[in-house]
C-alpha cells in the first residue's frame, strides 16, 4: 500500500492531551525539524515468546522508508544490542533509511546507516561477574523453573514469561536479581516478564536527550510499550517543559504506567506502523 493511500483508508489517530495535540501539530507543519525515535520490541516488533525469534512488523520498514526522509533523523532506541536490532528490524541498506540510527543497550552502543558499523564503549566488568554467577545463583529459588536467562552482550536478562506462573516468579526473583545486581555495580531494569541486570548511568532518556540536542530538533516524538521507555517519556516531558514540542505515544496497555502517560495510545506494532505510515500524506 501506497503512502498515499492511507490518506484515504485510514484517518491519523489523533492525541487526547493538549501537549500531544500540539507536538502532533508541530511535527506535520515542521517535519524536517522532528526526531522520530521508536523502542523496538512491543512498539516496532510484536512481542513474542523468544525474543530472538522477534523481527519488525511487515507494515514497519516501509513506512520508516516513507517518513525518514521527510524528518530530521529516526532513531530506534533500544536496550538490545544495536547490531541486534538493526539484524531483527531488517535496517541495513533500505532505500530511505540511509540516515537511520540505533542506539542500543539504552544508548550505550550506536549503529549509523550511513557508516554500517557500531560505535561503543568497554563493557562494565560487573556484567561478565553476574554472568557466571547468575546460573548457580537462581537454582536457589524454586520460581527459577521455567525462567531462562538471556545473553545480552553488554546485560544479561533472566526471562519468567515461561514459567508456570510468570508473574509470580517475576514477583520472586526482583529483589534477589537487585541484591545480585548491587554487589556487582549493576542495576535491575524490570519489563514485561523480564528482569535485565544492567550498569547503571545509561537509559533511554539520557540517550534521547544526547541525541534530540546533537540533531538540534525543534520537535521529538517517542513510542514505546515497556517500563523501560518510562526515562524516554521524563525526557521528553523535559523537552516539552523548555518549549519543544513532544508526541509521546504508547503501543498497547499492557504497561498502564506508560499508557496513563501517554498523549496517544495504540494498540501495537501494526497500528503503530499505520500511523507512521499515515504521517507521511498529513504532511503534504
Amino acid at each position: 500500500m501506497g503512502s498515499h493511500s492511507y490518506s484515504h483508508s485510514y484517518s491519523l489517530p489523533q492525541p487526547t492531551t493538549p501537549a500531544g495535540a500540539d507536538g502532533l501539530a508541530a511535527l506535520l507543519a515542521r517535519p524536517g525539524g522532528a526526531v522520530v525515535a521508536l523502542d523496538f520490541d512491543g512498539t516496532l516488533a510484536d512481542i513474542v515468546p523468544d525474543p530472538e525469534q522477534a523481527r519488525a512488523h511487515e507494515r514497519a520498514l516501509p513506512a520508516l522508508a516513507a517518513l525518514a526522509p521527510r524528518v530530521a533523523s529516526v532513531a530506534v532506541v533500544t536496550g538490545r544490542p544495536a547490531e541486534v536490532a538493526v539484524r531483527y528490524g531488517g535496517f541495513a541498506g533500505v532505500p530511505g533509511l540511509e540516515h537511520l540510527v540505533v542506539l542500543g543497550h539504552y544508548g550505550a552502543e550506536r549503529w549509523d546507516a550511513a557508516s554500517g558499523t557500531v560505535h561503543a564503549p568497554a563493557p562494565h566488568e560487573g556484567v561478565a561477574a553476574v554472568r557466571a554467577e547468575l546460573p548457580g545463583f537462581l537454582e536457589q529459588f524454586s520460581a527459577w523453573r521455567g525462567t531462562w536467562i538471556e545473553e545480552k552482550g553488554r546485560a544479561v536478562a533472566v526471562h519468567t514469561r515461561r514459567a508456570t506462573d510468570p508473574q509470580a516468579a517475576f514477583e520472586a526473583l526482583r529483589d534477589p536479581l537487585a541484591e545480585l545486581a548491587a554487589r556487582h555495580g549493576l542495576i535491575v531494569e524490570p519489563g514485561r516478564m523480564v528482569l535485565e541486570l544492567r550498569p547503571p548511568g545509561v537509559d533511554k532518556g539520557v540517550a534521547l536527550l544526547e541525541y534530540v540536542r546533537e540533531v538540534g530538533a525543534e520537535t521529538v516524538l517517542y513510542a514505546g510499550d515497556d517500563l523501560g521507555d518510562l526515562p524516554a517519556y521524563a525526557a521528553v516531558e523535559k523537552l516539552r517543559s523548555e518549549g519543544h514540542p513532544g508526541l509521546l505515544i504508547a503501543s498497547g496497555t499492557e504497561v498502564p504506567e506508560l499508557a496513563e502517560r501517554a498523549d496517544l495510545v495504540l494498540p501495537g506494532p501494526a497500528a503503530l506502523a499505520d500511523f507512521l505510515a499515515a504521517l507521511v500524506p498529513s504532511m503534504d
